[in-house]
C-alpha cells in the first residue's frame, strides 16, 4: 500500500510541472487524496461492506469534489488534474497510468445492472470536461479531446474529439501544420471540429493543399520513374503543360 502511494505521489511531479515538494501533494492536491481515500473505500467494497464504501466515497466527493465509485477498479499511476467535477461510475475500469482532467465524466447510458461505464485503457489522457458514456472501450494511449463526448470504442493511439466524437485521422494535425507553415502562418490550436465557419474553412484549404502536394509528388515520381525532367519557369507555366505530358 505504502509503495502504491508513493508511486501516485512521484506520478503528479511526472505528469504536473506545478507540483514541487511531496508535502504539496499530499496536502493540496484533490485528486491525490480522491485516490488515497478510493482505495480504503474500494477495500470495503470488497469486504461486503457496500453502505460503509459508498458512505466513505460520499465524504471523499465532499472534501475533494470527486465522485468515484467505490466499485470501480482504477490501475496503477492514476492521476486526476484539478479535479473538480469529475465523475467515475460503478462499473467503469481504468488501466494504469491514466490522466484525467477536471469536469471528465466516465458515464453510463442506462439504469440495467451490469456492466454500463466505459472502461480506458493503459496510458489514455481525457482533457477537460470530456463525457465517456457507456460500456465503451478507450484503447491504450488514446487521447480524448476537451468537451468530447465519446459513446463508441475509441482504438488505441487514437485521438477522439467533437460532439459526438469522432476519430481524428492519425497524421492529419501534422500534415496541416506543415501546409499552414507553406502558406506563412501556423493553424496551431484551431481545431477543425468548432462552430466557426471560418475556421472549418482554413481547415479544408488546408486540406485542399495537402491533398494536391502528395498528387503533385506521385506526378512528378511517374515523370521521373519515366526518365521525363519537369522544368519550367514560374513566370511562363501553362496549366496545361501536365496534362500534355500525361496524355
Amino acid at each position: 500500500m505504502l509503495d502504491a502511494i508513493r508511486e501516485d505521489i512521484r506520478c503528479v511531479f511526472d505528469r504536473d510541472p506545478a507540483a514541487r515538494n511531496s508535502w504539496e501533494v499530499i496536502t493540496c492536491y484533490p485528486g491525490f487524496q480522491a485516490r488515497l481515500i478510493h482505495r480504503f473505500a474500494h477495500r470495503l467494497w470488497l469486504w461486503k461492506l457496500k453502505w460503509l464504501g459508498r458512505f466513505v466515497s460520499h465524504i471523499s466527493r465532499w472534501l475533494t469534489g470527486i465522485e468515484i465509485h467505490p466499485a470501480a477498479r482504477i490501475g496503477r499511476r492514476f492521476f486526476i488534474d484539478h479535479g473538480m467535477g469529475v465523475v467515475i461510475g460503478e462499473t467503469a475500469e481504468i488501466g494504469d497510468d491514466v490522466t484525467l482532467y477536471h469536469g471528465v465524466t466516465l458515464g453510463g447510458t442506462t439504469w440495467s445492472k451490469g456492466k454500463r461505464h466505459p472502461t480506458l485503457g493503459d496510458g489514455v489522457v481525457v482533457g477537460a470536461g470530456a463525457k465517456i458514456l457507456g460500456p465503451i472501450h478507450v484503447g491504450p494511449g488514446a487521447k480524448i479531446g476537451s468537451n468530447a463526448v465519446v459513446v463508441k470504442d475509441v482504438p488505441a493511439g487514437c485521438t477522439a474529439v467533437g460532439i459526438p466524437a469522432r476519430i481524428v485521422e492519425p497524421g492529419r494535425g501534422e500534415l496541416r501544420e506543415r501546409a499552414a507553415a507553406k502558406l506563412g502562418f501556423s493553424a496551431y490550436g484551431i481545431s477543425s471540429d468548432m462552430n466557426d465557419p471560418v475556421v472549418q474553412a482554413i481547415h479544408s484549404l488546408l486540406d485542399h493543399v495537402v491533398h494536391i502536394d502528395a498528387r503533385l509528388e506521385q506526378i512528378l515520381l511517374r515523370l521521373d520513374q519515366a526518365g521525363i525532367s519537369l522544368e519550367v519557369e514560374k513566370d511562363s507555366f501553362d496549366p496545361t503543360y501536365l496534362n500534355r505530358i500525361v496524355d
